[in-house]
């Protein structure tokens, strides 16, 4: 492995690395989104972000496009998400050759939702490639210059860090550890996991996939409400919150003055945050964490602030 990007390099300095998420919608301006990677970038701490493709199937600006923009707006490092669920392997290697010319360093590599999950329903899904296939597309063309079928690249070879994901939060563990042994077979580089609200379901999985010799981050969602950890619990596949965490949010529900309601559930999540971080990090396969707090920059810098 080599280490193009921002994101890798701080790996493998033996840094513990944090990561943002930014999510551009079904729209040509997305300064709402810039702006918010500066938030970010602004924290002095996070080393780059993802930039969703198309989550849930739900249809948005090129993940491509905007990871260019952002990028080049703000100067803080993008992590391209690419689905396989909307592209054959022609469709993938032409991306993925764009974003190395377009100067993005990292991708993540995913699978993607089913289309009929989605808002345009009769859309015919692809899945060519699965997230593992994808994963070693991506290896096949930065170290070996070759695309699936060995048709070699023309000139110098891409230069990206390969991604890929996890859910640590999987009832059949087993199954989800046999899937990243996959990916990891494949060529991936570092792995970003799925929500995690259990320190204890984190650590269990790092712990399974100690030996695989890859950087995970583990994935952190800090809730602004206890409706949105409710709906988490129930409707996220893999993700489940720790019962006194949503007793403890339905609780802030009956504070009736807003900033003040508002104060208690930031100084819960951070004090919260920053207890699993410190956890996770005693574990050697932990090299990070992927905060996804869209819109909720009150408290990523204190979670930060408070681990270090």
């Amino acid at each position: 492995m080599e280490a193009f990007s921002d994101l890798m390099k701080s790996i493998a300095q033996g840094k513990f690395v944090y990561t943002g998420e930014l999510e551009p919608h079904k729209s040509v301006d997305i300064s709402e989104v810039v702006d918010w990677a500066r938030t970010l970038r602004d924290t002095g701490r996070i080393v780059a972000a993802n930039v969703t493709d198309n989550p849930r199937s739900v249809g948005a600006i090129s993940s491509l496009a905007a990871s260019f923009i952002i990028q080049r707006e703000t100067g803080l490092e993008m992590v391209y998400q690419l689905r396989a669920s909307d592209r054959n392997r022609l469709a993938l290697t032409s991306d993925l050759l764009g974003a190395a010319a377009l100067g993005i360093r990292n991708v993540l590599c995913l699978t993607g939702d089913h289309t009929s999950m989605g808002d345009n329903k009769e859309s015919m899904p692809v899945f060519d490639l699965d997230s593992a296939q994808l994963v070693k597309l991506t290896h096949m063309l930065v170290y070996e210059g070759k695309d699936l079928a060995g048709n070699e690249v023309h000139g110098p070879k891409p230069r990206i860090n390969i991604g890929a994901v996890a859910n640590p939060g999987q009832e059949q563990l087993e199954m989800e550890v046999l899937k990243l042994e996959r990916k990891v077979q494949a060529g991936v580089e570092f792995i970003q996991t799925q929500v995690v609200f259990d320190a204890g379901a984190a650590s269990k999985f790092l712990d399974e996939v100690k030996n695989f010799g890859v950087a995970v981050l583990i994935g952190i969602f800090p809730p602004k409400t206890y409706a949105q950890a409710d709906f988490f619990d129930k409707y996220v596949p893999g993700v489940k919150v720790p019962p006194e965490m949503l007793g403890t949010l339905k609780k802030f529900k009956e504070i009736e003055n807003k900033e003040e309601r508002k104060k208690k559930i930031n100084e819960y999540n951070t004090e919260y945050f920053v207890d699993f971080i410190k956890e996770i990090k005693k574990k050697s396969a932990c090299k990070g964490c992927h905060i996804m707090a869209v819109g909720y920059p009150d408290v990523i810098k204190p979670i930060i602030d408070g681990v270090k």
